[in-house]
């Protein structure tokens, strides 16, 4: 993925600390902690793959009724801003939304667009791997490598009907 939020899964704990730690990351990017926000980070950070704006509308209208689509797409912007979540765009400009702040790779089903983890470990030296000089070649062309995706494309197999 790429991006440097300290945030994981891992570090979530109590809901106290998880306030506390979302709290001071929309703090820090300007933007203000609402119930709103603090509902849809939590509905993130439990959720298995990576959902559109839409299912986090449905999963949070559970907590919060009376939640408006529009709120629910501030958001997640604003959790984007402070770098708590990641927004994973596509070529038609859908978009799905990761909570997860370790570098990782996803799968990606091509007919839904559903993304998912891969379960691989993340190496910071694939780049290297795949082509020694690439990196100075890109460089001597003015292009400064400071990370990369990877995305796996294909069919998640448990999702279609045969």
């Amino acid at each position: 993925m790429g991006n440097s939020n300290s945030h994981t899964l891992a570090s979530a704990g109590a809901a106290p600390s998880n306030e506390t730690m979302v709290r001071h990351a929309l703090e820090q990017a300007g933007c203000r902690y609402t119930a709103q926000r603090a509902a849809v980070f939590d509905f993130l950070d439990q959720a298995k793959s990576h959902p559109t704006a839409e299912e986090v509308y449905q999963a949070v209208r559970q907590q919060l009724p009376k939640i408006s689509l529009a709120t629910v797409y501030k958001a997640l912007e604003a959790l984007v801003e402070a770098r708590l979540a990641a927004k994973l765009t596509n070529g038609d400009g859908s978009a799905r939304y990761d909570c997860r702040g370790d570098d990782h790779y996803h799968l990606r089903d091509v007919a839904t667009g559903e993304i998912r983890d891969l379960p691989a470990d993340f190496d910071p030296q694939l780049l290297t791997k795949i082509d020694p000089e690439l990196v100075a070649r890109l460089a001597a062309t003015g292009f400064e490598v400071t990370g990369y995706r990877l995305e796996v494309l294909g069919h998640f197999l448990d999702s279609h009907e045969s």
